[in-house]
């Protein structure tokens, strides 16, 4: 993330502290990793104190506080006092711990949690999703002869989920999940087809490959992850970016899944609402399909 004239706003800084740790260098990552383990105390400590913490030098932590997109670490600092205040008082109204899950919880201590993260990671990914680039992607599929959707892992679900929503409406949708399946119907889209590539890290080179031929083949790239400085995000036409929330046993498998399912469910309602009387339609017609079983 370059540096940005302001400040990117105080709802943002773990948001873009979590998407850039996987890709921050080992100093700038003990720096992040001490920050996202105790908000509140980084937000007290000075520069120094930080560098002390991090083993590392005070030019370390200012070159993170411009990563994060700061000119000055005092505005870094003041953003997370007011994102860990609002975080504060987000937990006392729910009444839900917000620390990890611990071995002493209860399973009603785990659901709670779960569900405590997961509403969070869903607010924090409607407050960074970019409209426009939203829209650019709306238009992209609405106008597209066919839609090729590939994603490994967890995200393979979130791209099968995908297809099954826009072949309901009409659209001729194709989902992917094996690399070799993938690369090989990369290679023969056109320009009047797009390839949506769905990647948590935005690393996974079985995805990466994917785009990278669709692109190559001509088709209109869209890319669905959490870091926007990624291989992934950097090959894309148009990036749609979550903000999910991870931990020792909250992985990318559970963090993730829910925030690109918001962005799929979104995008999915806008290329339907694009030809609205289309797409009811051949909803109530696969509706009575399934009925009459």
């Amino acid at each position: 993330m370059n540096p940005r004239k302001g400040r990117p706003g105080s709802r943002t800084v773990l948001i873009e502290v979590r998407a850039l740790l996987p890709t921050l260098r080992p100093a700038e990552r003990r720096i992040a990793e001490a920050l996202l383990a105790d908000p509140e105390a980084f937000a007290g400590r000075s520069i120094g104190e930080i560098a002390e913490q991090s083993e590392t030098s005070t030019t370390t932590v200012v070159r993170f506080t411009r990563r994060m997109g700061y000119e000055k670490y005092r505005d870094l600092r003041q953003d997370l006092t007011e994102q860990n205040l609002r975080e504060r008082l987000a937990a006392d109204e729910s009444s839900v711990p917000t620390s990890d899950i611990s071995p002493d919880d209860s399973l009603a201590d785990v659901v709670a949690k779960i569900a405590a993260t997961e509403a969070r990671s869903i607010a924090d990914t409607a407050e960074i999703l970019d409209i426009d680039n939203l829209q650019a992607a709306v238009d992209a599929i609405t106008g597209a002869r066919r839609v090729d959707i590939s994603g490994v892992g967890a995200s393979a679900i979130v791209a099968m989920d995908l297809q099954r929503k826009l072949s309901r409406i009409g659209r001729v949708a194709l989902e992917w999940s094996e690399a070799h399946t993938a690369w090989t119907a990369a290679a023969v889209l056109d320009a009047d087809a797009v390839a949506v590539a769905i990647s948590h890290s935005g690393a996974t080179t079985d995805t990466y490959e994917f785009l990278r031929l669709a692109k190559e083949s001509g088709a209109a790239t869209i890319a669905i992850t959490n870091d926007e400085n990624s291989p992934l995000a950097g090959l894309a036409d148009t990036v749609l970016r979550t903000a999910a929330r991870e931990s020792p046993l909250r992985s990318g498998a559970l963090g993730s899944r829910i925030a690109q399912l918001l962005v799929v469910d979104c995008l999915f309602t806008g290329v339907a609402q694009a030809n609205y009387e289309a797409s009811t339609s051949a909803l109530q017609r696969t509706y009575r399909a399934v009925a009459r079983s």
